[in-house]
């Protein structure tokens, strides 16, 4: 799991570093003390995770991971502040360490944190067999599903859904008659069950229904027949590419 490090004071960057270095799945790939070098470097590098800083010199990671986007990486923050705990959490972090760092307590982290990656990682096997499964048998796509709104429940034909986005627990199902219905459940509820139908998680907050999708650009988006533009995230451009081989 590649790791990186944004600390500023030296003597928790080597305290760091010397639990790091017992781990043997983790790789120190970079660190900086400075948001505006980890701003460059992050996007290059790629790492799986970051241990992270709150306040810096030159600003505060938070900012800086909502520049970012935290979509491609996992992010545990560092501070010396409890009061910074519910903000770090609120913007969707694996979690947070106080200051002096705990060995024990960082090593727990980092095993979660490397755990939850892997049963990713299955997850989306698993979404890819059902999805070429679909294919190979060539099976309509009239299903329907059940969409809960607040009000109601809605039986929605999967061909209708043009794209879905997720907010913060709650997700948006884009239709191709231009209404939307507004759920209480995250994006991966609804994942395994659009998946064998076209559907496409391209981004941590969005899933396509490739029978609207018309281009894909190499900067990083996909074009659908209404006009809109859905982000596709670094992680997920060799799953879109394979999946419009797999389709061309």
């Amino acid at each position: 799991m590649k790791l990186y490090i944004l600390e500023d004071e030296t003597r928790i960057l080597e305290h760091l570093l010397h639990i790091l270095n017992k781990i043997s799945y983790i790789q120190v790939i970079g660190s900086s003390a400075e948001v505006a070098k980890a701003s460059k470097e992050i996007p290059e590098l790629k790492p799986d995770l970051i241990l992270a800083d709150i306040r810096l010199k030159d600003g505060d990671s938070f900012r800086l991971f909502d520049e970012l986007g935290a979509e491609d990486f996992q992010v545990i923050f560092l501070t010396a502040y409890d009061q910074y705990a519910i903000q770090a959490l609120n913007m969707g972090s694996f979690g947070y360490l106080l200051k002096p760092i705990d060995e024990k307590a960082l090593t727990t982290m980092l095993d979660k944190c490397f755990h939850h990656r892997k049963q990713e990682a299955f997850d989306r096997q698993q979404l890819a067999v059902a999805r070429d499964q679909y294919l190979a048998q060539g099976i309509g796509a009239s299903k329907r599903i059940a969409l809960k709104s607040l009000e109601y429940i809605e039986i929605v034909p999967m061909e209708d859904i043009i794209y879905c986005k997720s907010d913060r627990g709650y997700t948006t199902f884009y239709l191709n008659n231009k209404r939307e219905i507004l759920v209480s459940k995250g994006l991966k509820e609804y994942e395994s069950l659009l998946t064998p139908f076209g559907f496409l998680r391209c981004h941590q907050s969005y899933m396509v229904n490739f029978q609207y999708v018309i281009k894909y650009y190499r900067e990083g988006y996909l074009q659908m027949q209404t006009k809109e533009q859905i982000p596709v995230s670094s992680r997920k451009k060799e799953e879109v590419l394979r999946y419009l081989e797999n389709i061309a």
